[in-house]
């Protein structure tokens, strides 16, 4: 949940966060982390623990949007569920948006001159319109369409189609790009690379990947690779994000 407040003397809010405890599964430690601190563990603001919640307290320049998410015990993600906005993000989940307004302006004095009220506006009969809800990422249970014809290297070896990776839960576009810079272009190369792999090619790209746990990302493309899409689906219901819930 978000509370505002406006300070007059300067373009300024102040921001409470409040993250109720059940959300948190009786955390050590929870910190909010977003666009005004680089998305940085170190940097984030930690969560004062209540009796029933996490609480913290942001200045946060007026006129701008921030997106932001809850890191618990440095190991998984939750949201605000009272968020102002959702946005998503390059790793397939989205985050939460704060939008803090332009400093209010003050308000006008009252004149001795009344004005005749304005007539009533008619409610529109018109039903609004609901928000089409973004696609789910779980896997089809359909196989993955083949990719092109392999390309030969110059060396004269086959080069595989590279393979969709972000059928992988847990990898976006981002990441995806990052396992391609490094030569992990297929579900089999991902699967045969080893943990200490993964976490390096996410270490080295920064904070912001250097979070994500590649723990089954080796599990769900050996499944993708035999074309096992049903299992893969069963697989990624018991996920979240990419990690066991």
């Amino acid at each position: 949940m978000l509370t505002k407040q406006y300070l007059k003397n300067k373009p300024v809010c102040k921001v409470t966060f409040t993250l109720p405890k059940e959300a948190a599964e009786g955390a050590q430690e929870v910190r909010i982390l977003g666009d005004f601190n680089g998305w940085s563990w170190e940097k984030g603001t930690p969560m004062k623990a209540g009796r029933k919640e996490y609480k913290a307290t942001l200045e946060l320049e007026t006129g701008k949007t921030y997106q932001f998410r809850y890191m618990i015990d440095q190991q998984r993600w939750e949201n605000d569920h009272a968020a102002d906005a959702y946005a998503p993000n390059e790793f397939g989940e989205e985050n939460s948006v704060v939008i803090i307004a332009a400093t209010p302006a003050p308000e006008k004095k009252a004149t001795t001159t009344k004005k005749a009220p304005a007539p009533a506006k008619k409610e529109s009969k018109t039903p609004a319109k609901k928000t089409a809800k973004a696609p789910s990422r779980k896997a089809a249970t359909t196989p993955a369409p083949k990719g092109a014809t392999p390309k030969r290297a110059p060396s004269g070896k086959i080069v595989p189609p590279a393979d969709d990776l972000k059928r992988i839960e847990g990898i976006g576009p981002k990441i995806e790009k990052l396992f391609h810079d490094a030569g992990i272009t297929t579900y089999a190369g991902l699967a045969k690379a080893s943990k200490a792999t993964l976490t390096g090619i996410l270490s080295s790209a920064g904070p912001r990947f250097s979070m994500h746990d590649p723990g089954t990302w080796k599990q769900q493309a050996k499944l993708a690779d035999k074309g096992e899409w049903e299992k893969l689906a069963k697989l990624q219901d018991e996920l979240k994000g990419g990690k066991k819930k």
